[in-house]
């Protein structure tokens, strides 16, 4: 608990310090809360704790790997050794850190004979797991997991133990994220106005066929033995990973980036360009890049539809209460026409923004401006005369 207060009360903390102790000279005053300075430097401190905290993450889910070991760390072979370098090594460890030969640790006391020979009889298990096919096939893509397992005999039985062992985190993972996009929380890490809500969805989809096709293939994946064993071989003296170590990291940084990219996604995107209102106006402003500020927007977009149906309601009202010709029959007709024709160039053309800019551009470059209170003949006989 302790650890996890002061975990937090660095990360909250800390980042603020260091950030401004480098870009801003000993004595230099602090940017004022709120203002546009201040905004960006929390949101670059923002950007580098999540980051910071994403590869802090990978490191730790690495360590714990290293840390709990395998059985071919154990013996001190590798992952391709053959039947007759393990039976050796197992043979000459055997002969220096078997119980009974261990008189001092024995005269310690029983509790080190004890870790002796809990220690030996992980490495006769390392050895016999790593001598059987089968059995070495299960360890190499499950882990240690595969030991509990008595009734396995074969191949397909560790094969199914395996799909049986994953199909509660991925099904727990599918649930939690319709759960979450049930509640909203979803809308965080989206692109664009509408956002692509569909690379969550993908990113599972990709981690799970990765894990089958790590767990039914009889090799290791390509990513493992033909990239990251070698670069790892070669820079550092980190053990090669075995399939099963590198579905753990795999897990552990499909969650960590999951959570990194729903954070980083609203900071990096950029502000757009002001965007039409519905049914015209001057624009909305540019796409938020902030939950806070993406609220203001659809609260804007909101009220530009209702005033947009507000016109179109004024204009049907209009319509509705337009008089009607008194002549009955054919002989209406015409007259109906033009007095729909003016209303809809009186409400709807005219009533257009980029129409009475246009208008409004060819009056000031003509004459004075027009009555705009006229029928649209007298609009257009106006319009001749100039």
């Amino acid at each position: 608990m302790a650890s996890n207060l002061l975990s937090y009360i660095g990360w909250t903390f800390l980042p603020n310090t260091v950030y401004y102790g480098i870009v801003i000279r000993a004595g230099d005053p602090k940017p004022a809360v709120g203002s546009a300075r201040y905004v960006r430097d929390r949101r670059r401190i923002h950007m580098g704790v999540i980051s910071a905290y994403l590869l802090y993450t990978i490191y730790e889910a690495d360590h714990e790997i290293r840390r709990a070991g395998d059985f071919y760390q154990a013996l001190g072979v590798s992952p391709d050794a053959d039947e007759r370098e393990i039976k050796s090594r197992f043979r000459r460890l055997a002969a220096q850190l078997h119980p009974d030969k261990m008189t001092a640790a024995a005269a310690g006391g029983g509790g080190a004979r004890a870790a002796a020979e809990a220690y030996f009889v992980q490495l006769r298990l390392a050895q016999d797991t790593l001598l059987d096919a089968t059995k070495r096939f299960a360890y190499d893509r499950l882990g240690p997991e595969m030991t509990r397992c008595r009734h396995c005999t074969t191949v397909l039985d560790y094969v199914l133990l395996g799909l049986q062992s994953i199909a509660p985190y991925y099904a727990a993972g599918a649930l939690f994220m319709l759960l979450l996009g049930v509640l909203g929380y979803l809308q965080w890490g989206t692109y664009g106005a509408g956002g692509n809500k569909k690379w969550r969805w993908l990113s599972l989809l990709c981690l799970l066929t990765f894990e089958l096709y790590t767990i039914t293939r009889p090799y290791a994946p390509p990513l493992s033995r033909l990239v990251l064993n070698p670069l790892l071989a070669t820079l550092t003296s980190h053990p090669p990973l075995l399939p099963f170590q590198l579905l753990i990291l795999a897990r552990k940084v499909g969650v960590t980036l999951f959570i990194a990219i729903s954070q980083l996604a609203p900071l990096l995107q950029r502000p757009q360009q002001q965007q039409p209102r519905a049914g015209g106006g001057q624009g909305v402003p540019a796409a938020a890049t902030t939950p806070d500020s993406a609220m203001l927007q659809q609260a804007a977009e909101l009220d530009a539809l209702v005033l947009a149906t507000d016109r179109e309601t004024d204009h049907l009202l209009a319509l509705e209460m337009m008089a009607l010709p008194r002549a009955d029959g054919d002989a209406a007709m015409p007259d109906l026409r033009q007095r729909l024709r003016d209303h809809l160039v009186q409400n709807r053309v005219r009533a257009e923004p980029e129409v009475r800019d246009a208008v409004a551009r060819v009056v000031a470059a003509r004459g004075p401006t027009l009555d705009w209170g006229v029928t649209a003949n007298e609009m257009e006989m106006q319009m001749e005369m100039r």
